[in-house]
């Protein structure tokens, strides 16, 4: 049996802090990402086959019904935009609202990423615990994300067609 690092009412403030940090990390690194590494999906970001260009969160997880009820904070750091709104109803506000989505979805990877730090200094219950909180937080706004990017991918790929 492992002996704790600390005493259980510290490891608990411990843990709430970590989490926090690490959800305030990796927004930050996120919201520092140059704009050129966000113009397309990468491997982790790209379009999965049962996705159904975001259809599939609409019929299996009905999305479109609780998602806006869900915390918005794109524009938590200075200069960061908002995904509460469309930026502008042309082109231009579309293709950086998609880019806003693959930011914070990004965030919201590699804060999930983060559980397994917490067998650093948790038992292995209490790990495996704050691991499913992290998934838990973090996999919702994930779909948010692609969900949404894939709508307005789609528009704007009829928009290209009617130029």
């Amino acid at each position: 049996m492992l002996e704790p690092v600390m005493p259980l009412p510290l490891t608990v403030v411990v843990d709430v802090i970590a989490w926090g940090a690490f959800h305030a990390g990796t927004g930050y690194l996120a919201h520092r990402l140059d704009e050129r590494r966000l113009r397309r999906d990468g491997p982790l970001l790209r379009a999965k086959w049962f996705e159904d260009g975001g259809r599939w969160y609409r019929r299996r997880l009905r999305i479109d019904r609780w998602k806006d009820r869900l915390p918005e904070a794109g524009d938590l750091f200075s200069g960061g935009v908002s995904k509460a709104r469309l930026p502008v109803s042309d082109g231009g506000g579309l293709a950086l609202f998609v880019r806003e989505t693959r930011r914070a979805e990004l965030t919201h990877w590699w804060a999930m990423a983060c559980g397994p730090l917490f067998a650093l200094w948790n038992p292995p219950l209490a790990t495996a615990l704050l691991v499913a909180y992290g998934v838990g937080v973090n996999v919702p706004f994930i779909a948010i994300q692609r969900y949404n990017r894939f709508r307005a991918q789609a528009v704007l790929t009829a928009r290209s067609r009617t130029v």
